[in-house]
């Protein structure tokens, strides 16, 4: 395990778990890499803290790495509550923290499964887990699983990767991964600066460490709320899925974010599967829409301000 940092909580909640059915101790440290400005929970040390609550990720390598930081940050006897639907991981919750060699205590409520167990002394596996579930370079790039597309380019974004052309000016890349687009937009010597914004922790340290090039600015941060303005242009792939679940408004939101950002004539470069309803939004939103692009379920739309 790498060198951590003591953080003075002593108790901490990872994600937004639904009050109903699990309440975190007044004050707790949120842990979430999906909440901009929080604290990682890889910075606390071995044994720190008395308690966390985690709403646990759906991806298997994901939960398992999360699950093992939490085991590894708890004092002995420390009290770790996991819960997660039954569909998107909660099913083998119980399971897991029993290869862990912890003894779960397990319930199920509102179409979720909730486990609590209590550190134990000498707890088993967290090494792997959290080396299975760490940041690594592949194919020349840092990823790291949980963020989105970690370890292959989406078919939505090699799209839009060979339709975009050579921009100009100051720009953003909204949802911007671990940098893909930047590296591509970069590529355009007449780009001045290039703000990369991103929702998840993760996707931000491994940006930072694939896009080198002194033009990018590169933020943790809600990109509605990021307060760019007469921007030049702005490239997305933005997310439809919130938990799991499709939301339209998440992608619809992301358009309006993009034309609030750009100048009068700036340009917006946007991939999204085929079948999304974003057409309205965008003719309400900006001047012209031209589809630039169409391919394997995937769209390319350029949109003028």
């Amino acid at each position: 395990m790498t060198e951590t940092t003591v953080l003075s909580k002593t108790t901490a909640v990872y994600g937004e778990p639904p009050p109903a059915l699990v309440a975190p101790a007044a004050g707790a440290a949120q842990v979430s890499p999906l909440s901009p400005g929080a604290a990682a929970l890889e910075d606390f040390a071995d044994e720190t803290l008395e308690s966390l609550v985690m709403l646990a990720p759906p991806g298997t390598v994901e939960r398992r790495y999360a699950l093992a930081q939490a085991l590894r940050v708890l004092k002995v006897g420390g009290r770790l509550s996991a819960l997660a639907p039954k569909d998107k991981g909660g099913s083998r919750l119980g399971k897991e923290l029993e290869t862990f060699g912890c003894t779960v205590g397990e319930t199920a409520k509102r179409h979720h499964r909730i486990c609590v167990v209590t550190r134990p002394e000498a707890p088993s596996g967290l090494d792997q887990a959290i080396r299975e579930g760490a940041p690594r370079e592949l194919g020349g790039l840092w990823t790291q699983p949980g963020v989105f597309s970690w370890d292959r380019v989406d078919p939505g974004t090699a799209l839009l990767l060979e339709t975009l052309p050579p921009l100009a000016g100051v720009g953003a890349d909204f949802g911007c991964g671990i940098g893909l687009l930047a590296l591509k937009v970069l590529e355009a010597p007449a780009v001045r600066q290039l703000s990369l914004i991103d929702l998840d922790r993760r996707a931000i340290d491994a940006a930072r460490r694939n896009v080198s090039d002194p033009r990018a600015d590169v933020r943790w941060a809600d990109m509605r709320q990021a307060g760019l303005a007469d921007l030049d242009f702005v490239v997305m792939n933005p997310p439809f899925h919130d938990g799991g679940a499709e939301d339209k408004a998440l992608g619809q939101g992301f358009i309006r974010a993009a034309r609030a950002a750009l100048r009068k004539g700036g340009v917006l470069w946007l991939v999204a599967n085929r079948h999304l309803p974003y057409e309205t939004v965008l003719t309400e939103a900006f001047a012209k829409v031209t589809p630039r692009a169409d391919r394997g379920g995937f769209k390319v739309i350029e949109a003028r301000a």
